[in-house]
């Protein structure tokens, strides 16, 4: 994953993921629709989910998965070779001895990812715990 993509890539990705939306749109209109439309699935947007899945991208999709828990997704990465993808949904998924490996292995683009991975799905957790809680009150 890391060679697929250069370096500004996966800076723009990053910020992509991070909200800003010019930056998303230009992925997405730019040659990289998938790490676009990656943002709008990791928001649990189903069109996108299924998008990556339909147009080569289940890894994208195991990496969103591996970050919110899913022992199967992690599994299914490391099963076929896609190492430091599973260590970022690692580090997304709040471990941060997975950032770590990362970071020592030299993919510091991609740890800035997971974080940026595990801010998002972590606010998300957030919201959804905070309207399960105001509904239940």
């Amino acid at each position: 994953m890391n060679s697929a993509y250069p370096a500004k890539i996966i800076i723009a990705w990053g910020e992509a993921i991070s909200g800003n939306r010019d930056i998303r749109e230009w992925l997405m209109a730019n040659g990289y629709p998938e790490l676009g439309l990656f943002v709008y699935a990791l928001h649990h947007k189903e069109d996108a989910r299924r998008w990556l899945i339909e147009n080569g991208h289940a890894h994208l999709m195991a990496l969103i998965h591996g970050a919110e828990g899913q022992q199967a997704a992690l599994q299914w990465l490391n099963k076929f070779g896609f190492d430091i993808l599973e260590n970022m949904a690692r580090g997304a998924d709040n471990d941060d001895v997975a950032v770590q490996w990362l970071l020592t292995r030299g993919f510091n683009d991609m740890a800035g990812v997971a974080l940026k991975i595990r801010s998002v799905k972590n606010q998300i957790e957030r919201d959804n715990n905070d309207v399960h809680r105001i509904s239940s009150e």
